[in-house]
């Protein structure tokens, strides 16, 4: 038996994306990113100063904050205030690992980027989102410091993008919306560069396990699936925020 895909997607088929740019007036840079039905909002601030850890070497930081908001999925979430769930501190931290991956921090000098990625609506899918939109995001908020000479060249060294990939029925399925996800018997979500080096792949079998051969055809679809976010990414970027 196939799976039968929402909207009769093809199992290499992504779901529509797009990314709002100036979504809010007062960050650096802010992007709502819709994927499907899944949206986030990614925020960037810059500040000047690093973490202790680095301070005098010459170099800058990134760090994420990740949220979702108690209307975001169909049973209202808690906010999370003092202490964040394990759930919560691993995708933060997966977006900060992902987006400090497209930064040469020494170019960046002794700055902080604060990425704030914080689900308005969740359909599966929003920790890759919030790295999609959170690397355009990250481009308009270094834009003015170079366009002043504040930076001689831009820190960004490459695009980044990330998309999940699952198990359905034994077939790989690409860009799982959140009946997918549930039922998907395996989930594998992939962040990469556009020179197509994999920055870090999480992969979790929910029952059973999964062989060597479907873990390459899952690597494979999901790097056609990049591919094609990459190409999104750049067509928004050359449109005026």
């Amino acid at each position: 038996m196939v799976w039968q895909r929402t909207q009769d997607r093809q199992p290499d088929q992504l779901r529509s994306m797009s990314f709002e740019r100036g979504f809010t007036k007062f960050a650096a840079g802010s992007v709502l990113t819709r994927c499907g039905d899944t949206q986030v909002l990614c925020n960037v601030t810059i500040r000047p100063g690093v973490p202790k850890f680095l301070e005098g070497k010459g170099q800058g930081w990134l760090t994420a904050e990740y949220r979702m908001l108690p209307g975001a999925t169909s049973q209202r979430q808690e906010r999370e205030f003092l202490k964040l769930s394990g759930r919560t501190q691993e995708i933060q931290r997966l977006i900060g690992r992902s987006l400090r991956a497209a930064l040469d921090l020494e170019r960046l000098g002794e700055r902080t980027i604060i990425v704030d990625a914080d689900v308005l609506q969740a359909d599966a899918g929003t920790r890759t989102t919030a790295i999609t939109g959170g690397f355009v995001a990250l481009h308009d908020a270094l834009n003015p410091l170079i366009e002043q000479g504040e930076l001689p060249r831009s820190p960004l060294r490459c695009q980044v993008a990330a998309i999940s990939v699952g198990l359905l029925q034994a077939q790989p399925m690409l860009d799982l919306d959140y009946i997918e996800d549930v039922a998907a018997e395996v989930d594998l979500n992939v962040v990469m560069n556009d020179g197509l080096g994999l920055i870090e792949v999480q992969g979790t079998a929910e029952s059973g396990s999964f062989t060597r051969n479907q873990l390459t055809q899952m690597l494979n679809l999901a790097e056609t699936g990049i591919q094609s976010l990459f190409q999104l990414q750049s067509q928004a970027l050359q449109v005026s925020a």
